[in-house]
């Protein structure tokens, strides 16, 4: 407990820091979400391949943001790293990937 402590005075958490990080993955997975539902729609995916296709794209985004913008420390940008960065948002851009892969599946074969 005492290194967690010593850690937290030299390094303090601010934060408006780390709503400002989770803000940002927040936009970047509802973006993302309805770009594989275009995706999706286009390629014509159907059942359960679409939802596969939604999981291992959120999961590449998760790859691409812990590689690219918090290279692969995660502990300096985020307090719960697995909740925030791996698994926040996923179900929450679940909605909007449905919405946009059915609009564009229904425009593409119409």
């Amino acid at each position: 407990m005492a290194s967690q402590e010593r850690d937290l005075a030299i390094h303090p958490i601010v934060a408006e820091s780390v709503q400002h990080n989770t803000q940002i993955i927040s936009n970047i997975r509802s973006l993302t979400s309805s770009l594989f539902g275009i995706a999706s729609g286009i390629l014509g995916l159907e059942s359960y391949s679409g939802f596969i296709f939604y999981l291992l794209g959120t999961l590449l985004v998760s790859v691409l943001v812990w590689v690219l913008l918090c290279r692969r420390d995660q502990r300096s940008y985020f307090q719960s790293p697995v909740a925030e960065l791996w698994g926040g948002d996923v179900l929450g851009g679940l909605s909007s990937f449905v919405l946009t892969w059915t609009l564009f599946y229904g425009l593409v074969r119409a």
